[in-house]
C-alpha cells in the first residue's frame, strides 16, 4: 500500500492492524523456537523500522511475541488515518476532546477469555531478556492502568517491569501520576491496585504516552484517536478498567512500603541504568484472549522512541503556539532519543524571539537538554537542513543559551558524573538528573542586506515530475554519445 491511510479506519485491536500490515509485506515471520534471551531482541533490532517482527513458538512457548509494529513515523501516522504532517495536529486534537471510555460485559471482552488465578509469570508468557546486562526477563510493553485512590479517576504509562519471581514483579515509577498514585495509596498503608496490559492496539499504545494533566484518563485520549469510546472491561480482581480488546492483562497490587531489587536495564538513553530497590507488584491473576499475541518493545530503538516522542512533540508545539504563534513544527531529534532534542521551526519578527522560545521550551518539559530554534525556510525533521542552520546562522558568543543546575531526566547518565556516594551506590533522589540546559539559535537576522541569509534554491526543483523528465531504461553510446533506447 502507499496511501497513508489506513482503509479500514483505526484498527481496533492490534490483529487488525498486524494483518494491515503483513498484507503490505511489513510483517516479517522469524522461523519458530528463537531463544527469549537476547536471540529474539536481536532479531527484532535488525528488523526494526523495516519490517515488524513475529515469532512463533519462542523458546517452545505456545504464545508468538511481536515486536516493531509501532517502528516507522509513518505507519503511526497510517494508524492514525492522517499523513505525517497532520499527525501532531491529529494527536493534539484527540487530547483536547477525549472520549469517556464504554465499559462492556466480561463475555464481550476478548482479553477475559482465559482467566487463571494460580500465577506462574515465566511459565505462561514469553517474556523476553534483552540486552546484554539486563538483569532478566522485562515487560517492555505494558501499559499499567491505576486508578487514583482519592479520586478513581485512571492514568495509564509504560513502565518497566522486571519479572524475578513467580508473582512478584518490580516496577520503576519515575515522579509522574502512577507515582503520586502510589505514594497516595502508600501514605494510608494500603495498596495499589493496578493492571499491566500487553498486546493493545496501537492507537491505545500512542495513547497512553500522552502528556496530559493528572486526572485525565489516557484511555479516554484513546477514544478519540479511534474516533469512538474505547471498549473497557473491569478487572476481575480489582475495580480496574482495562481495554476490552487486549490480548493479556496481568492484575495485581503495588505493595506498600515494600523494595526489591530492579535492574540494570538498557534504557531509552542507550545506557543501562542502575540496580536499585524499586517497588513491587504482587499479581493476583492473568487474563487472556484465546490463542494470545504477547508485545515486547525492544529497549532503545524505534517503536520505544517514537512511541514517546510523537505525543510529546503534540504537546510540546500546542505549548510553544499559545505564547508563540510563529512556531509551526517541532521535532524530538531520534539522535537525541525522542526526549532531549528539541528543533523547533519558527517565523521570526523580532530580534531575541527565538530565545524566549528556547526558554518556553525548557519550561515545558524537564527532559528537554537542547533545544534549536531555526526559520520557516528549514524542516525540522531534516538533520541535515538543521545542522545547516546551526552551521550558517549560529555564533557561540551571541546566540548560545546555557542554564546550569536544572532538572533534567534521571535517566540520563550525564547527569551523575561527579557525584561520588559511598561504595559506589546511586544518588539520592533528591540530587538525581540535575543537568545543563542549552539552547540553540540558529535562525537568521530579522532585517539582512540583499539575499545574504536566503536559502539557495533552484526554481522548479520541487515540482519537477523525473518519472517524465528521465528516459527509463535508456542507455548511452559512449563512442558517439548517442541515446540507445
Amino acid at each position: 500500500m502507499n496511501s497513508n491511510n489506513f482503509e479500514q479506519g483505526p484498527a481496533s485491536d492490534l490483529r487488525t492492524w498486524l494483518a494491515h500490515l503483513g498484507a503490505s509485506g511489513r510483517v516479517a515471520v522469524v522461523r519458530e523456537g528463537v531463544r527469549l534471551k537476547h536471540q529474539l531482541a536481536a532479531i527484532a533490532k535488525r528488523l526494526d523500522g523495516k519490517q515488524a517482527a513475529f515469532f512463533p513458538h519462542p523458546d517452545g512457548y505456545a504464545i508468538p511475541v511481536v515486536s516493531g509494529f509501532m517502528s516507522r513515523r509513518a505507519w503511526i501516522a497510517e494508524a492514525m488515518g492522517v499523513t505525517e504532517t497532520e499527525l501532531l495536529a491529529a494527536y493534539r486534537n484527540a487530547s483536547d476532546n477525549p472520549l469517556p471510555w464504554q465499559e462492556v460485559a466480561a463475555n464481550d471482552a476478548p482479553c477475559q477469555q482465559v482467566v487463571k488465578r494460580d500465577v506462574d509469570l515465566l511459565a505462561a508468557l514469553p517474556i523476553p531478556t534483552h540486552s546484554e546486562h539486563d538483569n532478566g526477563p522485562y515487560i517492555t510493553a505494558g501499559l499499567v492502568i491505576a486508578r487514583n485512590p482519592v479520586t478513581g479517576i485512571q492514568n495509564v504509562s509504560i513502565n518497566r517491569i522486571q519479572v524475578h519471581a513467580r508473582d512478584r514483579m518490580a516496577i520503576l515509577m519515575l515522579p509522574r501520576h502512577l507515582h503520586a498514585f502510589y505514594q497516595a495509596a502508600e501514605a494510608r498503608g494500603a495498596a495499589l491496585d493496578v493492571a499491566v496490559v500487553i498486546g493493545a492496539d496501537p492507537l491505545t499504545l500512542l495513547a497512553s504516552q500522552a502528556i496530559s494533566p493528572i486526572d485525565h484518563d489516557e484511555l479516554e485520549i484513546a477514544g478519540a484517536l479511534h474516533g469512538a469510546p474505547l471498549p473497557v472491561v473491569k478487572c476481575v480482581s480489582s475495580d480496574v478498567r482495562v481495554p476490552a480488546r487486549a490480548e493479556i492483562v496481568i492484575e495485581g497490587k503495588l505493595l506498600p512500603k515494600v523494595r526489591e531489587p530492579e535492574g540494570p536495564f538498557g534504557e531509552f538513553p542507550k545506557y543501562y541504568s542502575a540496580r536499585e530497590d524499586r517497588e513491587v507488584i504482587q499479581v493476583s491473576a492473568i487474563t487472556h484472549r484465546e490463542s494470545p499475541l504477547f508485545h515486547t518493545i525492544v529497549p532503545a530503538e524505534m517503536e520505544h522512541l517514537l512511541l514517546g516522542a510523537i505525543p510529546r512533540e503534540a504537546t510540546l508545539l500546542a505549548l510553544l503556539q499559545r505564547s508563540h504563534p510563529g512556531v509551526s513544527d517541532v521535532h524530538l531529534s531520534i539522535g537525541g532519543v525522542g526526549r532531549y532534542h528539541l528543533h523547533v521551526r519558527f517565523r521570526k519578527k523580532r530580534e531575541g524571539e527565538a530565545k524566549n522560545v528556547i526558554l518556553c521550551a525548557f519550561g515545558a518539559h524537564y527532559d528537554l537538554k537542547q533545544v534549536t530554534v531555526v526559520d520557516d525556510d528549514v524542516d525540522v525533521h531534516d538533520p541535515l537542513q538543521v545542522e545547516w542552520a546551526v552551521a550558517t546562522r549560529f555564533q557561540a558568543d551571541r546566540d548560545l543559551v546555557v542554564i546550569a543546575g536544572a532538572q533534567g531526566s534521571v535517566l540520563d547518565p550525564s547527569t551523575t558524573v561527579g557525584i561520588e556516594m559511598p561504595g559506589g551506590a546511586p544518588p539520592p533522589p533528591h540530587m538525581q538528573g540535575i543537568s545543563a540546559k542549552m539552547g540553540i539559535d540558529a535562525t537568521r537576522p530579522v532585517v539582512y542586506h540583499e539575499h545574504v541569509f536566503t536559502k539557495v534554491k533552484v526554481p522548479g526543483e520541487d515540482t519537477v515530475d523525473l518519472a517524465t523528465e528521465v528516459s527509463a531504461g535508456a542507455t548511452v553510446d559512449w563512442s558517439c554519445m548517442q541515446v540507445l533506447r
